[in-house]
């Protein structure tokens, strides 16, 4: 797993300016392709320690993007990932399981009102896909540069 951070650069600017150009629910984080295409996907995130945190399932395609190569670009956006700012390029790396049940925690207390609606929608969708369960939990940490 920190086969991502050998070759990171150091974030520049002062702790807190991460997340400070990130305000509202959504953020559009771009992982790239073999080939160098980008694939954009709108995710929930919250920030904990001057750091911007994502939980994913392990098995997605982002997640497996993330693995091979690092570089992300992020940007503020809506639910439908239409873009409310200018991508950054960040780095990404995948955190210890020990972190799931804190950010499980803080994640439950940005978005109170936005899970009692997801939640059910979530276990109408896996009951209908038993063929696909969900993955365990993975957590990202987005630092950009």
């Amino acid at each position: 797993m920190r086969d991502a951070v050998r070759n990171r650069p150091t974030p520049q600017g002062r702790p807190g300016t991460a997340t400070s150009a990130f305000p509202g629910k959504y953020l559009s984080l771009t992982s790239f392709r073999r080939d160098g295409t980008g694939v954009a996907t709108p995710v929930w995130f919250v920030e904990a320690d001057g750091r911007l945190l994502v939980e994913t399932d392990a098995s997605s395609y982002k997640v497996r993007r993330i693995r091979r190569d690092p570089r992300v670009t992020i940007a503020p956006c809506t639910a439908t990932g239409r873009l409310r700012g200018t991508p950054l390029p960040a780095w990404a790396e995948l955190l210890p399981d020990a972190e799931i049940c804190r950010v499980d925690q803080l994640m439950a207390r940005k978005y109170r009102v936005d899970l009692l609606v997801i939640k059910p929608i979530r276990s109408l969708q896996a009951a209908l896909h038993r063929r696909r369960p969900r993955g365990t939990p993975v957590v990202l940490e987005i630092a950009p540069f």
